[in-house]
């Protein structure tokens, strides 16, 4: 199992959510405060497990509606995924991906990890 990590920064308050091999699937945003990131987690348990997959690397790929992972290319050609809660605000990023596979995997993992994921204080 999974968990979400929340921890501070140097201008505020995010979480990493992290498989259980201890890998960083995905990271939130900087919060102003621990319930505003706490909120976020909230946001990730209730979107992820539902969210379409929107491919934005095919030519003509289909738009799908929010909630919803998109996957695209950044300018270093590294595939990277970002989930979009129904109001269409980004939750969490990925770090990039090689391949187009590993970033699908990552997405996959983001819904089967989300959750039941605990919640601890890095």
């Amino acid at each position: 199992m999974g968990k979400f990590v929340i921890r501070e920064t140097n201008t505020g308050i995010k979480f990493d959510l992290k498989a259980a091999n201890g890998e960083v699937i995905a990271t939130s945003e900087v919060y102003a405060s621990e319930d505003a990131c706490r909120g976020g987690i909230a946001s990730v348990r209730k979107n992820a497990p539902v969210a379409a997959i929107e491919n934005q690397t095919v030519e003509g790929y289909e738009v799908e509606k929010h909630p919803k992972f998109e996957v695209y290319q950044d300018r270093a050609g590294e595939y990277r995924f970002r989930l979009k809660a129904t109001n269409g605000q980004i939750i969490v990023v990925s770090e990039g991906y090689k391949a187009i596979a590993g970033c699908m995997n990552g997405i996959a993992s983001v819904k089967k990890n989300a959750e039941d994921s605990e919640i601890v204080e890095g």
